[in-house]
């Protein structure tokens, strides 16, 4: 196929979903219907006119005239800003005055008629010639509608491998430079190579054009997957939906450089999905059980979310069946207020209304209360509390078109749950007080009744829940969810409110899509000790903590937590985690340079991090905040004790601070935080992650996600973990899947190897029959062999042997920069920059838009000359277990089914001999009588730290009941005169009661000690899988029971008892 058959193909498709097809030569000025003036003219000016007349036939003809001469000049020389103004005269029409019965009177000349697609005119033009300044070119087919050119196409040829997609995505750089008119009016722009097919913005760079995935919003690749650009014309430029898409998912953003956005197939659905849901729940004749609920939308992080609520608060506004609604944004949080507040008031050109901010409660009140239409409120879930003196919050408006829209929806504070609430009443002559009781039904709705509860001076109520305070102020609003992270199976609180999903685009969707990165992970857990002249200290000084404890579950939480911190915090571990990260850091950047963010458990460590990096690295510090390699953000005030405050800023710093690290050029690279920049905070240059916090659920996906935004060469975002968040990882990742089931969004380091040391086999077999072996010290003369040696090897599937080399290093390149901070990659980095050499001679005079030649020889100099990261204090979890590397991902269950086959006895004995060490275990082996001593309540700390990092390994969190019952089992066997193995087999026959009875301790023992004997002598390698061993070892085991006279009705069930025991002990006595 030619690039010519392609263009015919899309021109067939176009002509099918609507467009009339026209050639560039017979609508030029001397073509058969010639359309325009000159080459120059890049809008059809005949065309713009008679559609102009056609949708404005009240405006006066020079009124109209005016227009299209606005139009045609924008008089604005750069080109976003004038593609800017040419978007706003698009969708809101052109202004113009005329007179009229003697008064002059403003009005708007429509250039579309958006709500009915038939009123206009879609032409597609082929070989549409434009003269520049300096180039004539030739743009390959271009979409006009009412006669403006509004999306250009741009196809190559599906057969040549040289040209593909992103040469057509050169083309149109290079188009920009030579005939940047056409781009004044252009909304989008489409690249093709017949295989695949995108989207993008005229301010786009390479990896924001998307893929169009899907035709009606629900089927994934419908024409399959080489169709995409079928697919893509066919979904996105078919009329009904190209004119939705222009007036509601296009928007620019001026936060000191104009920037212009386009939705992406999955953002274009779920609002119009949304729309539906929001307009049936916000009916009176609808069903009850839907009416106010207008459901979830859960766009995983990175995905754009923040867009996709812009963009259905302007098509909700707009909507003839809302009339002129009001819309309240809601997040639980100041820092996610502001953020999204942030986003809407960028997007005022889409919106068409000024959003406002609500600062306070009393703030709300007013901006809500006998509100008649319209309006963007913001404000935070806690601003619907209600008063002190009141039981229930006010009605504010019982409209029902307001629409609330709620940010990260999973929270649990938008729950029903009530609390009972006492307070003091003013005592009022001849009044007795009232309390208000709020119950569920259990239908999600809340009744109100009056009971008396206390004597009068005091009044008992039941408060509820934020969910029920919002309901209260607006209780015929309807509500509508967007998430990040997916609503609780258990949660029914969200769902409550909101109703269920309307639409799911989740992690795995989005990496196919390149919407995100794969997020891979590394555990580097920090090892502990404790100093024994230190516990009786630390004993006085929580003894505080300890009555708290008694006093609530959240004392009981807050006081575990503290003593956590007093572990984590230690000055010992924090300056190993600083050593250890430093030199990962740096070891990381030379492989892949960005930027990285620590999440630390509290501000005070969050500083001591800071001063224990700096000691390292002086020279990244710097005092003033527009200077330093890294910085704290946390949140804080004046009053703050005196290691806080030099690093607590204020909001107009912080927001300085952000920009800074947003930047890839500037030289903030590491930023630690608690909670702040955690949720909501898009740095796609971020590419790792360190966590020193205990974290799961969505507060851990979110956190995660900071790393896996798309940007430049970036493979995939690193999440290193320091102090064993792997089981909750795991627990989060699967929950967060489960409503698709879809595959496998993360990676662990381990299997990015995996593809290293495949990869670089390939090469070393291409690279058979030559010596290469000096490669260190063999300079340019060993490369320039290797690469003629290369292009020597024979063609096979009509792949060249260079093609091939160079394929095959790209994704061992790839895969090295995921792992290059495991061992195992660190002892063949030279060899892989050896290869990514080699493969740079052979590419260096290819011309192709994805070659960064240069960028490559950097990263193989950068490999070379990179030192190891070495740490004897932070260690990996599997070799200190015992276990084998597992290539796991965090979605992956082999590793965790590979556990659960393990004998489980043995397990925990082997992996509490290796974890529990020394001190630890021998001082704090018992801790059941003395709960409230410290030192004990600080030895379970260490343990749960310690089991923490056997979870890494993906050891399922029994380990702590496992080591209670080796410790009884222990101490039962020196009381019994028993080993430890015949005192397993003793508690296989104690779990007969009758045996028990009637037989005497003695005689249990005796049995335990000679089928241990016989058992031992007995068992071959292989016996488990062998059932003549089997059936051998069974009849010997009877014979021994009988012999003692043991019970035969319990009998069958003790020798299977006992054979299961010897299968767990099998492996360490035939070993």
């Amino acid at each position: 196929m030619t690039e010519d058959q392609l263009e015919q193909e899309a021109l067939g498709w176009l002509a099918e979903v609507g467009y009339a097809v026209h050639s560039g030569l017979d609508i030029a000025q001397d073509g058969a219907n010639p359309q325009r003036a000159d080459y120059r003219q890049v809008i059809l000016p005949f065309r713009l006119r008679e559609a102009i007349q056609r949708l404005n036939p009240s405006i006066p003809t020079a009124a109209r005239e005016d227009a299209l001469q606005q139009v045609l000049d924008l008089g604005i020389p750069a080109l976003l800003s004038a593609n800017r103004a040419l978007h706003k005269l698009l969708v809101g029409g052109v202004p113009v005055q005329y007179q009229k019965d003697g008064d002059t009177r403003g009005d708007f000349v429509r250039l579309v008629d958006w709500l009915d697609v038939s009123r206009n005119e879609f032409w597609a033009v082929n070989q549409f010639t434009i003269k520049g300044p300096h180039h004539t070119r030739r743009p390959d087919i271009i979409l006009f509608i009412n006669g403006l050119p509004l999306v250009l196409l741009e196809l190559k040829n599906p057969a040549d491998q040289v040209a593909d997609i992103w040469k057509a995505y050169d083309q149109i750089q290079t188009y920009k430079a030579q005939i940047p008119d056409v781009f004044q009016y252009n909304e989008v722009l489409v690249i093709s190579d017949g295989t695949e097919a995108r989207l993008g913005s005229l301010s786009a760079n390479a990896e924001r054009f998307m893929q169009w995935r899907t035709i009606d919003g629900v089927s994934l690749d419908p024409l399959g997957e080489f169709n995409e650009l079928e697919t893509l014309v066919r979904g996105a430029l078919a009329p009904q939906y190209l004119l939705d898409y222009l007036r509601y998912f296009v928007l620019f953003e001026d936060d000191g450089a104009l920037i212009k956005k386009i939705a992406g197939y999955h953002q274009f659905h779920a609002v119009r999905a949304a729309i539906e849901h929001v307009v049936a729940a916000s009916r009176t004749d609808s069903p009850a059980s839907i009416q106010g609920k207008g459901g979830v939308v859960w766009h995983t992080q990175g995905s754009g979310k923040s867009i996709t609520m812009t963009c259905f608060a302007a098509r909700v506004m707009q909507e003839p069946a809302m009339a002129n609604p009001t819309i309240v944004i809601i997040t639980d949080r100041n820092d996610l207020d502001g953020q999204l507040f942030g986003v809407f008031s960028l997007a005022q050109d889409l919106l068409r209304e000024q959003p406002v901010q609500a600062t306070t409660r009393q703030e709300l009140r007013q901006l809500l209360s006998n509100r008649p239409s319209g309006g963007i409120v913001f404000a935070t879930i806690q601003k619907f509390m209600p008063g002190e003196d009141e039981d229930m919050f006010p009605v504010l408006s019982d409209r029902r078109n307001i629409v609330v829209i709620a940010d990260e929806a999973h929270r649990t504070q938008y729950g029903f749950e009530a609390k009972l609430k006492t307070r003091k009443l003013k005592p009022e002559a001849g009044k007795s007080p009232a309390t208000a009781v709020v119950t569920s039904d259990g239908d999600s709705t809340v009744v109100a009744s009056t009971a008396d509860f206390a004597p009068p001076e005091y009044k008992t109520s039941y408060q509820v829940g934020y969910a029920q305070h919002l309901r209260d102020a607006l209780p015929q609003a309807t509500f509508v969810a967007f998430t990040g992270t997916p609503v609780s199976s258990t949660d029914r609180d969200t769902r409550a409110v909101f109703g269920d999903y309307i639409h799911v685009y989740d992690m795995q969707q989005a990496k196919e899509d390149g919407a995100t990165v794969a997020i891979y992970y590394e555990s580097r857990l920090a090892k502990l000790s404790l100093k024994e002249d230190e516990l009786a200290h630390i004993d006085d000084e929580v003894d505080e903590l300890a009555e708290d404890e008694e006093e609530s579950d959240q004392a009981k939480l807050k006081s575990r937590w503290a003593a956590l911190e007093k572990i984590v915090g230690a000055t010992p571990r924090v300056a190993s985690v600083a050593s250890d990260l430093v030199k990962h850091f740096e070891e990381r950047d030379k492989a892949q340079p960005g930027k990285a963010m620590v999440v630390a458990m509290s501000r005070d460590i969050c500083v001591h991090l800071y001063y224990e990096i700096i000691k390292l690295r002086p020279d990244w510090h710097d005092a003033d905040p527009e200077k330093g390699a890294i910085k704290i953000v946390m949140t804080g005030s004046a009053s703050d004790k005196a290691l806080l405050r030099p690093h607590i800023y204020s909001a107009q710093i912080k927001k300085r601070l952000e920009k800074r690290f947003k930047d890839p050029t500037d030289p903030l690279r590491l930023v630690i935080v608690r909670d702040m920049w955690l949720t909501g905070f898009d740095a796609p240059c971020v590419h790792t992650l360190y966590v020193d916090k205990p974290m799961k659920g969505h507060n851990l996906m979110q956190a995660i996600a900071r790393v896996n935004r798309v940007f430049k060469d970036k493979q995939g975002g690193l999440v290193v973990d320091y102090i064993g968040i792997g089981n909750e990882l795991k627990a989060a990742m699967k929950e967060y899947t489960a409503s698709k089931g879809r595959g496998k969004p993360t990676v662990d380091a381990h299997e990015a190897y995996s593809v290293l040391a495949e990869k670089l086999d390939v090469l070393r077999a291409m690279l058979h029959g030559f010596d290469y072996s000096g490669f260190l010290t063999g300079g340019h003369k060993t490369l320039a062999g290797a690469a003629n040696h290369v292009l020597g090897i024979k063609t096979e599937q009509g792949r060249e042997g260079k093609k091939r080399f160079a394929d095959t290093a790209l994704a061992m390149s790839k895969a090295f920069t995921l792992c290059c901070t495991l061992d195992e990659a660190k002892a063949v980095r030279e060899e892989v920059a050896f290869m990514q050499a080699v493969k740079v001679i052979l590419t260096k005079r290819d011309i192709s838009a994805q070659k960064r030649t240069d960028e490559q020889r950097d990263l193989a100099i950068r490999q070379i000359i990179s030192s190891a990261v070495v740490s004897e204090s932070v260690v990996d979890i599997f070799d200190a277990v015992g276990l084998d590397k597992p290539n796991i991902g965090l979605l992956d269950d082999d590793f965790l089914a590979q556990v659960k086959s393990l004998p489980e006895r043995n397990l925990a004995v082997e992996l509490l001999e290796r974890l529990l060490e020394g001190e630890i275990k021998s001082r704090f082996a018992t801790n059941v009588v003395q709960e409230k001593k410290f030192s004990e309540l600080l030895g379970n700390v260490i343990k749960r730290y310690q089991n923490r990092s056997i979870e890494t390994a993906q050891v399922m969190e029994e380990l702590v009941e496992m080591a209670k019952k080796f410790r009884e089992a222990a101490s039962r066997g020196e009381t019994l005169g028993l080993t430890d193995d015949e005192v397993k087999f003793y508690d296989a026959l104690a779990m007969n009661e009758s045996a028990v009875r009637e037989l005497t301790d003695d005689t249990l023992k005796k049995i335990a000690h000679e089928l241990t004997e016989n058992l031992r002598q007995n068992i071959s390698v292989d016996w488990s899988q062998r059932e003549s061993v089997r059936a051998k070892l069974r009849l010997m085991v009877k014979r021994i029971l009988r012999k003692y006279k043991y019970p035969p009705d319990a009998a069958d069930a003790a020798v299977e008892l006992v054979l299961e025991q010897a299968e767990s002990l099998g492996d360490a006595w035939t070993g």
